[in-house]
């Protein structure tokens, strides 16, 4: 049986190419995807008030996901901001999956803008392949968030944003090279965010 720190490959030795994969992963993250997606649609759907109701939104699903990694990482039960350890994700997932499901819940009742929570759900929704899948294989969330806001924001503001996408296989490269994720990891992430993202907020917008 494969233990937990044979399932995490060693870092790989600074170079050029790892520092600007490390560069890409920490910039594109979820978070930041996340606190970029929100307003984005908030702004160009419903105006200053989406912009509002997505500063709300991101609070669940960016800033609070983000202080439960944080807390983690001061106890020492996470290692770092990017959750490498495929059982400590077990434990994390279902909080970030409650906070975003919380936030969700207020829109819906205080009738918050539609794509905004549609959004919302298929932030969720996507989260729920990815937790069942983790408890065998590290899939990468990285690749699925992004894939997941190209997708939605196409389904939403037209066809040109999936030019966006391009940024999908230099997010599954940078998670490569830094040995985080396999590129099989990567390519389920992105099929996952695409899929489990898309088909919800296609149905609830």
């Amino acid at each position: 049986m494969t233990t937990e720190a044979q399932a995490v490959p060693a870092p790989p030795a600074p170079t050029r190419r790892t520092a600007l994969a490390r560069r890409i992963t920490d910039g594109l993250e979820p978070k930041n995807v996340i606190l970029v997606l929100l307003p984005l649609l908030g702004g160009l759907r419903y105006g200053w008030s989406g912009i509002g109701w997505a500063l709300f939104a991101a609070l669940f699903a960016a800033v609070v996901p983000t202080l439960i990694i944080g807390h983690g990482m001061r106890k020492g039960t996470v290692a770092d901001r990017h959750v490498g350890r495929r059982q400590r994700r077990l434990t994390l997932f279902p909080l970030i999956m409650g906070s975003v499901l919380l936030s969700f819940a207020v829109m819906i009742g205080l009738d918050a803008p539609a794509d905004l929570t549609a959004l919302v759900l298929a932030m969720f929704a996507s989260l729920v392949p990815i937790l069942v899948i983790t408890v065998w294989w590290k899939v990468s969330v990285h690749t699925a968030v992004a894939t997941g806001a190209v997708v939605c924001l196409a389904i939403a503001l037209g066809p040109l944003w999936l030019l966006l996408g391009a940024l999908v296989p230099l997010i599954g490269w940078s998670r490569v090279a830094l040995r985080d994720h396999t590129a099989a990891q990567t390519a389920v992430g992105a099929a996952v965010g695409a899929l489990a993202a898309g088909l919800t907020f296609w149905a609830a917008r």
